[in-house]
């Protein structure tokens, strides 16, 4: 028999050192798992939190049976385990869960349990660079588990039974059920498959640690409308030793031309992206926090998800396998290539990892092996580490596909382009660079050069701070008018281009990144659709539920806008509804058909409240009439002046001029680099950047303008180029480099 064990009660834990051979338990405070102690650091926005070792002490008694592993399911990113003072175990990667016999070391009675868990920056493991916080600690949970001597696999996390399942030709399916125990092995093996109702379908009793099924009419699991689930079982009948795991028959493959398919028919994957803290909890979430945050994805009415930026929990693969949504898994390879060999191999053990933990789950499909891993350049090294997680990817798992996201500035004759078997790309046209309607041309241009490869968008997205309005939204205002205004233009380009294989919003929910403070917002990246603390639906989540969801509602944007200026305003709907109607102050404005968006203009006078009619659906909203408008709509310091700013020294905003006839910091810097005298000005920009990634103590190269660095910024200006790289430096950086470029004319 195997019996688990959860021990997240009542641990001890400190941020001091302490000795494992000898610990000081009395300077420990107590705490229960899941646990971070990033919770509030972590999302401050001073560009700090506690990065380092930390410990966790437990004392537990030894159970009844033969064999006792622990399990720990995250602890990020790299720990150790002492038992009694003896050292029985380490593992590196802060998202997958590992287990360590416990057996030859535990003895009878009390024993004392430690772990360190450390979140320190590292050359060793990923992720060390990216645009949200790295949480240390225990944040998923810890049991033990108790299990015969003769008992099926439990290294790595390994869920001790593999499923494939492959949907034949006739209609019918093979599986093949796996517990990686083969030749050698003493014991019988019986293997049931059960329905969803609980009923034997198939059985089979072998001395192998294998076997293979045939369903000859499989209820297939066939994405949100039908996610049908069979559990796969197998026990070892010597011992009695048992696992269960849950599996799905379906199909699917992807069309450069035609997008995805599911099960034969076309499934256009319209998803969004999702990273896994929230606030006041950092990454220590609850179940209920994953249910809450599937059923938000649902009500929008997303088909799919990205898992950003690496292993989620199983127990959210769970909820997405029943939910019937498709998923993009991936590692944490991300942004900042490291060239070592320790953390080469730390990028296949966590895809490793990835695939032998979370294999068995019918709703993931493609595996990301990467996210904008060449932000800072390409080199061999970083191609032969891509090469081996593709190869490693088909290696172990034949049945999935591989992807990556690529940064939306990497030259199209990149190499990596053509790694994986289908590509995805980061687009933030119309954000932080260009104009929305930009991201059309720049679709089609890499479909042109690229048009038997099947593409993909993996992020795009807007900033808004939900108590940021203007009734003259533009781009890096911050206003959840602005967010709304860029959303309408992305899904538009979206649906006219059905050769997307997938399309990923980011991000579902807003998340920590402690160096961000912008926007009136500290701490957090604000492009979500929710807020961070799940409590406010934005205006643009009602926008996608418009375009995705069929279950029937009105929604009238603008509820935060209330104080309103001018002799009218305009009163947007939302609705998946083919007739609006809206009334003010009880009296009809009048009814318009249409398609998602709708649009009304009304006289102001005083307050007003204004409710809309869609079939048997109803939303209503206030507001009123202000001489001037409110200052609490403005971020802090200043309006909602878009990108022409900067802060100077003393943290007051100061506009960025442009001179008639000359070029100026807002011009692309392919435009200013073909004119005489403009490439010495982009080569002091490229210096003053390089300079902000370099370490103290380090040589700093100036960058030189090669074919490929000129692809990836040609496009964008100076200052969108410090606002993405260095926005700490623009008061620095901008205002003299503008001087310079207003005495070179156009």
């Amino acid at each position: 028999m195997r019996t688990t064990i959860s021990i997240n009660e009542d641990w001890l834990f400190t941020a001091s050192q302490i000795d494992p051979a000898l610990p000081d338990l009395s300077v420990m405070e107590t705490v229960n798992l899941p646990h971070t102690w990033n919770a509030e650091d972590g999302s401050d926005g001073d560009d700090f939190y506690h990065r380092g070792v930390c410990w966790y002490a437990k004392k537990i008694i030894r159970p009844d049976g033969e064999c006792v592993f622990l399990e720990v399911e995250a602890a990020s990113q790299i720990a150790e385990v002492y038992l009694n003072g003896t050292c029985v175990g380490r593992h590196q990667g802060g998202f997958s869960s590992f287990r360590i016999d416990l057996t030859e070391t535990m003895r009878p009675g009390e024993n004392l349990l430690l772990i360190s868990v450390d979140n320190g920056e590292s050359e060793k493991t990923y992720p060390q660079f990216a645009d949200f916080t790295f949480f240390g600690g225990l944040y998923r949970g810890v049991k033990l588990i108790v299990v015969p001597k003769n008992h099926l696999k439990l290294e790595a996390g390994d869920p001790g039974l593999h499923v494939t399942a492959e949907l034949l030709e006739d209609g019918s399916a093979s599986v093949r059920t796996d517990t990686g125990i083969h030749t050698g092995t003493r014991g019988t093996f019986c293997f049931t498959i059960e329905d969803a109702e609980g009923r034997t379908v198939e059985k089979n009793v072998t001395e192998k640690g294998e076997a293979t099924f045939t369903l000859r009419e499989p209820h297939l699991w066939d994405g949100v409308k039908d996610p049908y689930l069979y559990t796969a079982r197998v026990r070892l009948e010597e011992s009695g030793d048992e696992v269960a795991v849950r599996f799905g028959v379906r199909q699917f493959s992807v069309d450069a031309e035609l997008g995805f398919f599911l099960n034969g028919k076309p499934y256009p994957l319209r998803g969004v992206s999702r990273h896994q803290d929230r606030q006041g909890k950092g990454w220590a979430v609850t179940e209920a926090d994953h249910r809450q945050d599937i059923e938000l994805i649902r009500e929008v009415g997303a088909n799919s998800i990205r898992l950003a930026h690496y292993q989620h929990a199983q127990y959210f693969y769970d909820l997405c396998d029943e939910a019937g949504v498709v998923v993009w898994a991936e590692i944490p390879f991300i942004s900042r290539f490291m060239p070592g060999k320790e953390a080469h191999d730390d990028t296949i053990s966590q895809m490793r990892e990835l695939i032998l933990q979370s294999g068995n789950h019918p709703s993931i499909c493609f595996w990301g092996i990467s996210n904008e891993i060449t932000m800072k350049g390409e080199s061999e090294a970083l191609l032969q580490n891509l090469n081996d997680l593709q190869e490693l990817c088909h290696a172990m798992d034949p049945t999935r596909l591989t992807t990556m996201a690529q940064i939306g500035a990497v030259s199209l004759n990149s190499p990596t382009n053509t790694i994986t078997d289908v590509l995805a790309y980061n687009i933030y046209l119309g954000w932080y660079v260009g104009k929305t309607e930009d991201c059309a041309d720049w679709l089609d241009e890499r479909k042109h050069a690229q048009p038997q490869r099947a593409l993909a968008l993996s992020e795009y997205g807007a900033d808004a701070n939900y108590e940021i309005h203007s009734d003259q939204p533009k781009r890096k205002d911050y206003s959840e008018e602005y967010q709304c205004l860029y959303h309408e233009g992305m899904l538009q380009i979206i649906e006219e281009r059905p050769w997307l294989w997938g399309t990923y919003a980011w991000n579902m929910f807003e998340f920590a990144a402690d160096k961000r403070n912008e926007g009136g917002t500290k701490g957090q990246n604000t492009k979500g659709f929710v807020s961070y603390d799940r409590t406010v639906k934005k205006d643009v989540f009602y926008l996608y539920k418009a375009y995705w969801s069929k279950d029937p509602f009105v929604h009238v944007c603008g509820r935060r806008f209330v104080d309103r200026v001018g002799e009218t305003t305009e009163v947007k709907i939302y609705s998946n509804q083919s007739e609006v109607t809206l009334y003010c102050d009880g009296e009809k404005v009048g009814t318009k058909n249409g398609s998602r968006i709708f649009r009304f203009t009304i006289p102001l006078a005083g307050e007003h409240t204004l409710r809309a009619k869609a079939g048997t659906c109803e939303d209503t909203i206030r507001i009123r009439k202000v001489e001037e408008p409110n200052p609490d709509y403005q971020v802090k310091g200043g309006g909602n002046e878009g990108v022409d700013w900067y802060l100077d020294e003393y943290g007051n905003r100061q506009r960025l001029t442009e001179k008639d006839g000359y070029f100026s910091v807002f011009d692309p810097i392919g435009m200013i680099l073909a004119n005489p005298g403009g490439a010495e000005v982009i080569q002091s920009l490229l210096k003053q950047v390089a300079a902000a990634f370099t370490k103290a103590g380090e040589q700093q190269e100036t960058p030189k303008v090669d074919e490929n660095l000129m692809e990836m910024i040609k496009g964008i200006s100076p200052a969108d180029l410090i606002e993405m790289s260095a926005p700490k430096l623009a008061g620095q950086v901008l205002p003299p480099l503008n001087e310079m470029l207003h005495r070179i004319a156009k």
